[in-house]
């Protein structure tokens, strides 16, 4: 009886040892600077609005957040790099649609996305826009679903590349509409988007920071935001769903996460901090001007929301059979 009692009190002064703790742990940190990682290039979609997230973070924590980017393979690169790092809070990933596709375009990942980190939160989400050049006789999504319909195979439209954004953003249009249109893969956004102005191909699904400018002055039209709701950045293009095609949405997504294994009084705490600074004015700005929206949530809505993502653009890849180049 009195050994049982005291393996009872040993596991309740154990419990609440680790309580203070990871209390002790939250109160401190961060204690030197966090490094946040990027897998990817710097200067690309997910530049600005990471770099002024990670600045704000530095002014509210007293603490840098260094960027590191690590590009390579889809962003498998960078993600293998903080999955590796110790869960202690001081690296955190930038994590974005890559992040779900990768798994399912590549073999012998070094580590599972799924299972290897928890989320903080979202923080910004983007829309791309399905553009057509003005020579093409179709000025709405209506009207280019029946010219594609009437034309299987015979429409081209431009992507960045196989197996990004932009070319799985158009099979999943090709999938829901029903129609046939010949992807012309790019390296990268500037050589798909020039082949579209000059009229060699007739369709793209470019970024709207892209997209924006040549609509204005005309030398595209757009017919819809791949968004479910219209953009701040574009409110006279209606959304795809909106304009013929219901339940479609796509969306280039930015998100926080750490390893596994991180103490939840720290995740709590990044969490905290890092929708406060999305409630301010010049941050909300910051990310418009990047063709991005200050899109907070909590831990649980984007765990959720990467399961969502994960399952969706999968059956996508797995549909339309694509693999990494």
């Amino acid at each position: 009886m009195g050994k049982r009692l005291l393996q009872a009190g040993g596991a309740a002064f154990a419990a609440t040892a680790i309580v203070v703790v990871s209390t002790a742990t939250a109160q401190d940190y961060p204690s030197r600077p966090i490094r946040m990682v990027v897998p990817f290039a710097a200067g690309g979609a997910t530049d600005v609005p990471t770099r002024l997230t990670a600045a704000k973070l530095s002014e509210r924590f007293g603490q840098p957040v260094v960027i590191d980017n690590r590009p390579g393979a889809g962003g498998m690169v960078g993600t293998a790099v903080a999955a590796g790092a110790a869960p202690d809070g001081y690296t955190v990933l930038m994590t974005s649609t890559p992040f779900v596709l990768s798994p399912h375009m590549y073999k012998n990942l070094t580590y599972d996305p799924l299972k290897d980190f928890v989320q903080v939160t979202q923080f910004g989400a983007a829309p791309n826009v399905l553009i057509v050049h003005p020579s093409l006789p179709a000025k709405s999504v209506k009207e280019l679903v029946a010219l594609a319909k009437g034309q299987p195979g015979k429409l081209d439209w431009a992507s960045s590349g196989s197996g990004g954004g932009q070319h799985l953003f158009g099979e999943l249009f090709m999938s829901m509409a029903g129609v046939k249109i010949t992807h012309v893969p790019y390296k990268g956004s500037g050589a798909a988007i020039a082949d579209v102005l000059g009229g060699q191909v007739k369709i793209g699904f470019p970024g709207i920071v892209i997209a924006l400018p040549h609509h204005k002055a005309g030398r595209v039209l757009a017919l819809g935001v791949t968004t479910a709701r219209r953009s701040p950045q574009m409110p006279d293009v209606p959304s795809i769903a909106e304009a013929g095609l219901p339940g479609y949405e796509a969306t280039f997504w930015l998100g926080m996460s750490v390893p596994r294994g991180t103490p939840k009084a720290i995740i709590d705490k990044l969490h905290k901090e890092t929708t406060a600074l999305l409630q301010s004015r010049d941050v909300v700005e910051g990310f418009e001007r990047s063709g991005t929206n200050a899109v907070p949530s909590s831990p649980e809505q984007f765990r959720k929301f990467i399961l969502s993502e994960y399952e969706k653009w999968g059956k996508v890849i797995r549909d339309a059979g694509i693999q990494a180049n």
